[in-house]
């Protein structure tokens, strides 16, 4: 049922958005360094890998300058047209390709680039290996201006997987086992909504079970 959902829901996304995603890719083209998608290595469904979809918001060579695979407040190597995708999350559109194909879902865990995914337990690394990862999921509710907490820290990578990723791996590893069709449109609402109302708790009333925030979080 939630595949024959994400097949629907994500073609029905594209003819409907399609008249703006020209007018992005032609701004795309012609400003930054001229890249339209960004394609990055992620891991999928039975630890497969796959290339996710972006559109370019940041310097072709970021991963490899400041501060790596994660992005930081005000990021430096994000470009001009990139923060306004960045901010309303179109830049993560793209996804909705990768949908179709099968390598993601429409909800589910977020997928990982490799060093982070093997920052996590093994434990946790079996779990996600066994659903599809997802364009929204709880993870993604909740770190949705996951830069925030990494603002004025010394060492953002160090903070991120000391504190970020057990808590994030909790919350993912709670939706696998609370997995249900009616959890799955929950969580679409939910991303929807905060979209729109990016100040809002309303997640925080509606997933009253989820794992305890950690003290950064409060």
């Amino acid at each position: 049922m939630q595949r024959i959902f994400d097949i629907f829901l994500s073609s029905l996304a594209i003819l409907i958005l399609s008249p703006i995603f020209i007018p992005i890719a032609i701004v795309l083209k012609f400003t930054g360094e001229g890249e339209i998608f960004y394609k990055q290595k992620r891991i999928g469904l039975n630890g497969k890998e796959f290339g996710l979809l972006k559109f370019a918001t940041m310097l072709k060579n970021s991963p490899n300058i400041g501060a790596g695979e994660i992005t930081i407040h005000n990021d430096p190597r994000v470009l001009p047209f990139g923060k306004l995708l960045r901010k309303t999350k179109i830049n993560e559109l793209p996804q909705l390709i990768n949908i179709i194909i099968g390598d993601m879902s429409i909800v589910g865990p977020r997928p990982m680039v490799p060093n982070t995914f093997y920052n996590y337990s093994t434990k946790a690394q079996t779990m996600l290996n066994t659903v599809r990862p997802g364009l929204s999921g709880i993870g993604s509710i909740f770190f949705r201006d996951e830069e925030r907490y990494l603002l004025g820290k010394e060492n953002p990578n160090e903070f991120y997987n000391k504190n970020i990723i057990p808590y994030k791996s909790d919350l993912e590893l709670w939706y696998i086992q609370n997995n249900s069709f009616s959890l799955y449109i929950k969580i679409i609402f939910v991303t929807a909504y905060v979209v729109i109302f990016p100040k809002s708790n309303i997640f925080e009333r509606l997933f009253k079970d989820i794992p305890k925030k950690p003290e950064f979080l409060v």
